[in-house]
């Protein structure tokens, strides 16, 4: 696969049905543990739901060394700096593990807090924090798999991560039950044996990456020079990654807030919501994965100033998410009075649940415009651009629905039928941003370099 000569259409598809099959089983491995805290109680369903919030801190980490791997390192191949390919790689792992050792400390000290603040009962608390600080401790695990595959996804391996995420799924349905409810010798651990059981699947993914990073002929010619920290090379991870670890955490703040008013409602309305929006996940799973595809292929052909191949790469993508999405939300309304009676048979948690994929999947659609021109703006090494992005949909867009959820009294559903609104509408001005910035930005760049 040469992804600075192949066709672009074929290239995108390669790259991102592997890591969309990959990601679908990393979202199916929520869903099994959403089920599986749906078995202990609704109450469990409820904390397990608000730990999002929470243990997207770690996941925003992830995102930021696999973007600012991905792209730097993409780059670096793309301009044949095999000096640059290695330093990037190093000290990727170096940042990831300096990073983790803060989202721990953060996530054991705070996260309490971040329960109390969505509204929990004391109950509900105490069972998301079984698992979140189970999670927190592990977190050094999940970023260095990361950190670790962001080589093989510069160079369009997307197949091995896909593997791991594939054989991660299965070793969590084997170990949730055994862990929550007790086998032979195992003692039922309830919620904190979902923790445990993610962690251990995280381990193994670690030991396959590893296996397959160090059999890579780059890696193989590393020599203690890459070894030595450069502050250049830090600089650079740091100003790639933190605005979007930065922006992805406000993610988060999002997610809490429609906790906050959800939950003015009850547990139910947050167990119910909680289920529905894990479904959903599924359905941006292809998105993500041609995200996943466009980082990689716009990343080297920007390190090789192939300006033409990166519009039809963004242009391409656009095309397929859409089409891909438009068939998720008509999947999502047949199905909403299904779905939420999979993790639970409390009938007021299916009905909130019913009711909020009925209305989400009228913004189905809108979702590709913006992670799609997300991911140009980080392939382009402009992370600035996607914080900026991320900050107004994920910050600006949230609060501002919420107070004037509250100042109009509006009900579970009317509050999410402002949120469809506001996000169509800013996706597509989002996507006005991108085609100004092609047709001016990059016509500049290529006229540079071809006077």
């Amino acid at each position: 696969m040469n992804l600075l000569k192949d066709k672009i259409p074929r290239l995108v598809r390669k790259l991102a049905i592997p890591a969309s099959i990959g990601t679908l089983f990393q979202t199916l491995y929520n869903i099994v543990d959403t089920f599986y805290a749906g078995k202990i109680s609704p109450e469990a369903l409820s904390a397990l739901s608000k730990s999002f919030p929470v243990y997207f801190i770690i996941i925003a980490a992830s995102i930021g060394v696999t973007v600012a791997g991905t792209s730097l390192i993409g780059n670096s191949i793309g301009e044949k700096d095999e000096n640059k390919v290695l330093n990037y790689f190093t000290h990727i792992i170096f940042f990831g593990i300096i990073i983790s050792i803060f989202i721990t400390i953060f996530g054991l000290n705070y996260s309490e807090k971040i329960f109390y603040i969505m509204g929990s009962t004391k109950e509900v608390s105490q069972f998301g924090l079984q698992y979140t600080d189970i999670i927190f401790y592990g977190s050094i695990i999940f970023i260095l798999v990361v950190a670790l595959n962001s080589l093989l996804h510069a160079e369009g391996d997307t197949k091995t991560y896909r593997n791991v995420l594939i054989l991660s799924f299965f070793l969590n349905i084997i170990l949730n039950p055994i862990l929550i409810f007790g086998f032979l010798f195992i003692p039922p651990m309830g919620v904190k044996g979902i923790g445990i059981a993610t962690l251990i699947s995280q381990l193994l993914s670690l030991i396959i990456v590893l296996k397959k990073v160090l059999s890579n002929s780059r890696v193989k010619v590393l020599h203690k020079e890459f070894f030595l920290p450069k502050f250049l090379y830090f600089k650079n991870i740091f100003f790639q990654s933190m605005p979007i670890f930065i922006s992805i955490c406000a993610y988060s703040i999002a997610s809490a807030i429609i906790f906050i008013y959800v939950g003015q409602e009850g547990e139910f309305a947050t167990a119910g919501y909680g289920a529905a929006s894990r479904f959903e996940q599924v359905l941006f799973l292809p998105v993500l994965g041609i995200n996943t595809a466009i980082i990689s292929i716009i990343s080297q052909n920007y390190g090789a100033m192939n300006f033409n191949r990166i519009r039809e790469t963004y242009f391409t993508a656009i095309k397929y998410a859409l089409f891909i999405m438009v068939l998720a939300a008509i999947a999502v309304f047949l199905l909403a009075d299904i779905v939420t009676s999979v993790f639970s048979n409390n009938s007021e948690v299916i009905d909130y649940g019913k009711r909020y994929l009925r209305i989400s999947a009228l913004v189905l659609p809108a979702y590709p415009l913006f992670f799609i021109s997300n991911g140009f703006f980080m392939a382009l090494k402009k992370s600035e651009n996607a914080m900026i992005s991320n900050m107004i949909r994920n910050l600006v867009l949230p609060v501002s629905v919420f107070y004037l959820a509250k100042y109009l009294t509006a009900d579970f559903n009317t509050f999410f039928w402002l949120w469809v609104v506001f996000n169509w509408s800013y996706s597509l001005m989002y996507l006005l941003v991108v085609l100004y910035y092609l047709r001016s930005q990059l016509e500049k760049s290529r006229a540079v370099i071809n006077p």
